[in-house]
This record gives C-alpha cells, structure tokens and sequence, in this order.
C-alpha cells in the first residue's frame, strides 16, 4: 500500500510517515496542495491522507481533482473542526472518510487499512493462497499454519504480489507500491527482497519469476 500524506503540521507529518512505514505501508509526505497534485499526477497511490486546510491549494480543490481524475484513490480529510457541514462539504467531493484533530496515529492505521479493503474489486480482510495466510491488520504472515517473520518491505511486497489475484507484477510496479518516493529505480531491492522472501516462505516456492515480466504469486516453479 502506497500513501500520500499532506500536512503542513511537521511533527505530525513526521509522525504519520513513521508509523504507516513501521506498518508495511509506503509514505510520501508534502506540506501544500500544489506539490501534492504534482505528486498524484506522476505517482499512484492507493490512498490521500489530505488535510484540508494546507496552503497554496486548498485540500476541498486537491480532493475535487483527485475524484475528478476517476484514478480511484482513497481519501481521508483531516480536519481541525468537527463540525457537520465541513464533513458534508468533504462528503460531497467524494472524500471517503475523515479524521478530526486530535487523533490517534493507529485510528489512521485502522482506518486505510478498512478502505484498502474496498478497492473496485473488494479485498478481502485477510487474504489467502498456496498455503500463505496474509492479515493486514495484524501485519502477520502464516505459511500452512506456520507463522513466518518478515520484514515490514517483506510484508509490503508480498501483500502486492498476492493482492494482484495471480497475475504479474513487474519490478517497477512492485517498487512504485511497496517503496517510497526516494527509492532509486535502479536498484536491485526488488530482486533482494523477492529472494529473501522465498526462504522465509519456505518450499514449495510461490512466488514464481516471469522472465522478462516480473513476478507472480502462486502455486508453481520459483
């Protein structure tokens, strides 16, 4: 899962990435709406922590064109007022959910993680296949009833690879939603990390190499 984050608040910005990375989900942060719009037009992101009153563009404006662009991304309006016609305001743009100030950083959690579950095609809560059982909330991975220690990347990647419902995922996919802005497009962590992820799954391998393609999670040849 891949988030943008925008907050002009800096401890609060810093606190957010903190915690979705320590929960296996991928962090962009900005602090306006104008960079954020830059952001959503060269990246995709699975969700938009949006506070709604960043400056130079307004987060009700950033909202209207993220729905406008029919892209599909989740959005949670952060707000520093609780009241109804604010949340109606948001509501009608297409916001999906919203967070009133103060909050705790888990409810956040919480709540991407519900609305990661209600994609055009539903996901189900824990996901299941070959033997692996992957719960997003719990961030726990069991292989045929065994639990498997993984790492947070570990978890982020496998979560996209079973997630794609057996198709392929190429590297550049796999980089774009399971790491962040600053990861080099060069480098070789997708490869590392696949391999890495194979011993802890264990054999009979599931997760199957498409030369040429990328990577695909199921039953088969590694």
């Amino acid at each position: 899962m891949r988030v943008l984050v925008v907050e002009d608040e800096p401890y609060l910005a810093d606190a957010i990435r903190t915690v979705l990375r320590r929960e296996s989900i991928a962090a962009d942060v900005t602090d306006n709406g104008a960079s954020a719009l830059d952001l959503l037009a060269v990246n995709t992101y699975d969700a938009l922590v949006l506070d709604r009153d960043v400056p130079q563009v307004h987060g009700d404006d950033v909202a209207r064109e993220v729905v406008g662009s029919g892209a599909g991304t989740r959005i949670i309006m952060v707000t520093a007022a609780d009241r109804l016609d604010d949340k109606q305001t948001g509501f009608e743009l297409g916001v999906d959910d919203y967070l009133t100030k103060p909050f705790e950083l888990r409810e956040l959690v919480l709540r991407l993680r519900a609305l990661a579950r209600r994609p055009a095609e539903a996901t189900p809560p824990v996901m299941e296949a070959a033997g692996v059982r992957l719960d997003p909330f719990r961030r726990e991975v069991y292989r045929d009833g065994r639990y498997v220690a993984v790492t947070r990347k570990q978890f982020a990647v496998l979560e996209v690879l079973m997630s794609s419902g057996g198709g392929v995922v190429s590297a550049e996919a796999l980089l774009e939603r399971a790491w962040d802005e600053n990861a080099d497009p060069f480098t070789n962590a997708v490869r590392i990390t696949i391999s890495t992820l194979r011993k802890r799954l264990g054999e009979p391998g599931v997760i199957q190499t498409v030369p040429g393609v990328g990577y695909r999670f199921g039953e088969g040849d590694a």
